[in-house]
């Protein structure tokens, strides 16, 4: 289990951690003046990609180097770190929500849970880990703008907002997940 707890550290867990329960408590404090709501997606997803982003520093060591030449198996411990990020980001939100205000359907929660947290490893495997953030804020960002549409190439480049059920949303979460754990197992974080 020693190895467990080093590893932990060495991936930042402990400050991730902490980032990602301030983040979502922040998110649920701003929705507590009664605007935002289950019918209101923008906050939840804020608070999840601010969770999955802080997250994404621990994709990578302190020396990538000495990561790739180790003695261990890296592509199941990667696969289950990016797991670990996406069950933790998913469930921190609806604990929140226990304390009284509903921001989202737990549907909604994993779905765009599951889907930042592979975009967050695909980019640390194309940018490295320092920059693993880029990826999730910038489609973030890009899906704030974006005007609603039934076309569903809209309905994919605007996933986080869309509500639970939405085929194109679903599958692009999905894809994103599968594709950006599975190339992070193998490839692990940019040099």
């Amino acid at each position: 289990m020693r190895w467990a707890l080093l590893y932990a550290r060495s991936r930042q867990v402990p400050a991730s951690l902490a980032a990602v329960v301030i983040s979502a408590a922040a998110v649920w404090a701003l929705a507590r003046d009664g605007h935002a709501g289950p019918s209101d997606p923008r906050l939840p997803a804020l608070a999840l990609a601010a969770g999955t982003t802080a997250a994404s520093v621990g994709l990578g060591g302190q020396d990538v180097a000495l990561d790739r030449t180790a003695a261990i198996r890296w592509v199941p411990r990667r696969a289950v770190h990016v797991l670990l990020i996406g069950a933790v980001v998913a469930a921190v939100l609806p604990a929140v929500q226990t304390l009284g205000e509903d921001l989202a359907a737990l549907a909604f929660v994993v779905r765009d849970g599951a889907g930042l947290t592979g975009l967050a490893a695909l980019g640390a495997v194309l940018l490295g880990a320092q920059h693993a953030w880029t990826l999730p804020t910038a489609w973030l960002a890009f899906t704030f703008v974006a005007p609603p549409s039934t076309y569903v190439p809209t309905q994919v480049a605007t996933w986080m907002l869309l509500p639970p059920g939405t085929p194109a949303a679903t599958w692009t979460a999905l894809t994103l997940a599968v594709a950006g754990t599975a190339v992070y197992a193998v490839a692990g974080p940019k040099r």
